[in-house]
């Protein structure tokens, strides 16, 4: 007897490994995937403006790197004591004006670095719901807070998404065209939005989405919204808000991605920077003890042998 739906999924190339860069933007599964990968040392830069919900927004930010449209004081405002942009996540702030904008157009500068040069790039949707400000008509990246009298609610269209979905491919491939773009929807349910309202949403990305992989070589598609929603279509993998996967899930879908993406030559090196890291977080009995002593010099060599291999890799 079977008790789950299995998701058929295909090893896809080209592989990541420790020569790989690997640029993460989107909803806040990025996250999930982005820790993963970074905590075994591959070459990751993961959503540098936080977190960003709608492709919209995930367009105009690579647009601007591209561009490099840099931020100026009529990009920003001020409030509870900080400054803010409308175009990235609240978690980006700063309480000084000109330090605000040296932050987040540096970041704009990183972003674009990997932009060009990353050869994976994962981008995860996670609504076609948007909030557009009154006073600028333009869709944010973040609320703030600000009364909802001040914001305008949209469903954006399938047209919407396919321009918005196009735009993004086409301004990553004329700077980058060796890169591999991995979408994905992210499996968090928008609950606030509404049931409905979020499968209709969920409905309008995946369609575009998959129009957009069916023509498209350099673009793939890595099933974790199906993953968590048949796979994993159980509360025990869910956290207490019954809306976020829990570490279970993120560890099985993790895994999915491991077996899709990521070369096996790498296995080994994972493993020893996992028992360097460890070893990093191993509180001594007796720090002064020989035997102690004997084993932050093997831990020491472990590091560097490892550092001496792999040049971007520090601990």
């Amino acid at each position: 007897m079977k008790l789950q739906t299995k998701i058929p999924i295909e090893s896809e190339t080209p592989k990541i490994d420790y020569d790989s860069k690997i640029l993460l933007l989107g909803s806040c599964f990025v996250e999930s995937i982005g820790g993963k990968l970074d905590f075994v040392k591959f070459q990751t830069l993961q959503n540098p403006f936080g977190i960003l919900f709608n492709p919209i927004v995930i367009e105009r930010i690579i647009e601007r790197a591209l561009e490099s449209d840099f931020f100026t004081e009529s990009d920003i405002f001020f409030k509870n004591e900080r400054w803010y942009c409308f175009e990235m996540h609240s978690s980006v702030c700063a309480t000084n004006k000109i330090d605000f904008l040296s932050l987040i157009n540096n970041k704009l500068n990183e972003l674009r670095e990997y932009l060009i040069t990353a050869s994976h790039i994962v981008l995860t949707f996670g609504t076609s719901w948007v909030y557009r400000f009154l006073k600028t008509k333009k869709i944010v990246a973040n609320c703030f807070k600000i009364p909802q009298k001040e914001f305008q609610k949209d469903l954006l269209s399938i047209e919407e998404i396919k321009t918005s979905y196009n735009n993004i491919v086409t301004q990553i491939l004329s700077r980058n065209p060796d890169t591999q773009i991995i979408t994905t929807i992210s499996p968090v349910r928008h609950l606030k939005e509404g049931l409905i309202e979020n499968n209709r949403s969920k409905a309008h990305l995946i369609t575009v989405l998959q129009q957009l992989v069916s023509k498209e070589k350099k673009v793939s598609y890595f099933p974790s919204y199906e993953l968590m929603l048949d796979e994993l279509r159980d509360y025990r993998f869910y956290k207490e808000d019954m809306i976020h996967p829990n570490d279970t899930a993120i560890k099985i879908i993790w895994e999915f991605f491991k077996k899709t993406w990521i070369s096996k030559k790498t296995e080994s090196i994972q493993k020893s920077i996992r028992t360097i890291r460890s070893g990093l977080d191993h509180q001594p009995f007796d720090p002064t003890s020989k035997q102690h002593q004997l084993f932050l010099q093997d831990l020491k060599e472990k590091m560097n042998q490892v550092e001496k291999e792999f040049s971007h890799i520090k601990f």
